[in-house]
């Protein structure tokens, strides 16, 4: 699987609200079920489209990047007050044990996932904390996103995320893109 992080210099795509075709606001606010008095983490947050989406119906969101330039580019936005910014690489969170109600990617699994960065997740959400994952799939047409040969399919994910001791509770394709929720152990 060859891995990429999305290209900080084109971060304004990231903006763009026709992403709401792939996964709509609904969507993951329902996916993720935040608690008011909640602690998630945005996984590939970029510049904050979808943590924006998320922060008002959380306690405290993470918006977690490997590049320091889409934390910038999210800090020149706007940060919701309740969103703290966590440079680090999925596989090395510096969370504590369970300290996470849950955690979402958006377009962003195809980037970071392995088994150490699912096992660190399975690590730092509570037990039965939900992880909402959205992302290309390896069944699309290619047409939007990155090449199939990078991408996932949903029997991959479920089947890694259930090596990792996590509960599927959903999943399915769509057109271009599937979708997996997942209660950790």
């Amino acid at each position: 699987m060859g891995f990429h992080t999305f290209d900080a210099d084109r971060a304004a795509k990231l903006e763009d609200p026709e992403r709401y075709a792939w996964v709509s606001r609904e969507e993951l606010i329902d996916a993720v079920d935040p608690a008011p008095d909640g602690t998630v983490a945005d996984l590939g947050s970029g510049t904050g489209f979808y943590t924006d989406d998320v922060a008002p119906h959380a306690g405290t969101v993470y918006g977690v990047d490997v590049q320091a330039a889409m934390h910038d580019r999210y800090r020149e936005k706007g940060l919701p007050e309740n969103v703290e910014l966590v440079e680090s690489d999925v596989a090395d969170l510096p969370f504590d044990a369970g300290a996470l109600d849950a955690a979402f990617s958006t377009m962003t699994f195809h980037e970071f996932a392995d088994d150490d960065a699912v096992a660190e997740l399975a690590r730092v959400l509570r037990t039965g904390g939900r992880l909402a994952t959205f992302d290309w799939t390896a069944d699309g047409d290619g047409v939007a996103g990155p090449p199939l040969d990078e991408r996932y399919d949903l029997t991959d994910a479920t089947e890694m995320l259930e090596d990792a001791g996590f509960e599927v509770v959903h999943g399915t394709t769509r057109t271009e893109t599937f979708a997996v929720v997942a209660l950790a152990p």
